[in-house]
């Protein structure tokens, strides 16, 4: 650590580890909060410092990623009892500014940034697409919404966690962006998974098959990321199914509130769902290929 204000991050799982490892490696510190003392442990490994309560994480950082499940885990981190907003108001501490780095419900993250107008909190609402592995390499994309000036002046924590930035406008419009993202991203997964149980039901050597698609029309990035994973069976989590479920259900809940079905996601949930119901919802999201598998005429 060097003494410099340091940068906290709320959330220390398979993202939440990624992100600040990219900041350590920065030459940023790190300050970390989670409810598993092992991960508070396992960032002061990696160089940052574990700390044990919300409260002293923002009395210590003035700008505070936030890497937790889902929106009602981002409310309570900032306006809940001993919650950012209310640490920020007793102590009369700097601004303190709050990436959302979380897939939330995008009109309700935008009702989160409006509530916290006029106080000493601003909310940039940052997802970044890619899975932990490969935001930990760098290769994330941030999908950033909010005020510009906050935005701008946060440029050494965006060039650190991620390699591009796309500013999409008002808050809420980066949720929106990583659901639509992810929707075809889960659609790619689940193809490459049936299309690997077909080939496998057929009679074809998995990895010549998987060789001659990464040649063929079909290619996607997906099958560099986790064809292999698919083939060996090792479903070690970069992004676990339960979360993909839960942005799915958001997907679909997005989708119905402006009149649009999603058919093929509807058919993605149902697997998504079955998958977990197997109790496979903590194995990687390309895990979706087993219940694919267990699907026979």
């Amino acid at each position: 650590m060097t003494g410099a204000t340091p940068v906290g991050v709320v959330g220390l799982g398979l993202i939440g580890t990624a992100l600040s490892k990219r900041l350590i490696a920065a030459g940023i510190d790190v300050i970390g909060y989670d409810i598993d003392p092992a991960r508070r442990e396992g960032l002061t490994a990696l160089g940052g410092k574990g700390i044990e309560t919300l409260p002293e994480l923002y009395r210590l950082a003035d700008r505070i990623l936030v890497s937790v499940f889902n929106t009602d885990q981002v409310e309570e981190v900032i306006e809940g009892e001993d919650g950012l907003l209310q640490v920020a108001n007793e102590t009369g501490a700097n601004r303190k500014i709050v990436f959302v780095v979380s897939t939330c419900d995008p009109d309700r993250v935008a009702a989160l940034a409006e509530r916290l107008a006029g106080t000493p909190v601003s909310l940039i609402e940052s997802p970044v697409s890619g899975t932990s592995v490969q935001v930990a390499n760098g290769d994330g994309v941030g999908l950033v919404a909010g005020d510009k000036a906050d935005i701008d002046a946060s440029g050494d924590v965006f060039s650190a966690i991620v390699k591009k930035v796309h500013h999409m406008g008002a808050v809420g419009n980066g949720g929106r962006t990583k659901l639509a993202i992810n929707l075809i991203l889960g659609l790619n997964r689940t193809a490459l998974g049936e299309g690997l149980v077909f080939a496998e039901a057929i009679g074809l050597p998995l990895p010549a098959f998987l060789a001659a698609a990464r040649d063929s029309a079909a290619y996607s990035q997906i099958m560099d990321v986790k064809g292999d994973m698919m083939i060996t069976g090792n479903f070690t989590p970069q992004g676990r199914v339960a979360v993909s479920a839960k942005d799915a259900h958001m997907m679909l809940a997005a989708a119905h509130a402006a009149g649009q079905d999603l058919p093929l996601g509807r058919t993605y949930i149902d697997l998504l769902d079955s998958t977990i119901a197997a109790g496979e919802g903590d194995l990687d999201n390309s895990a979706v290929m087993l219940e694919v598998r267990r699907r026979k005429v």
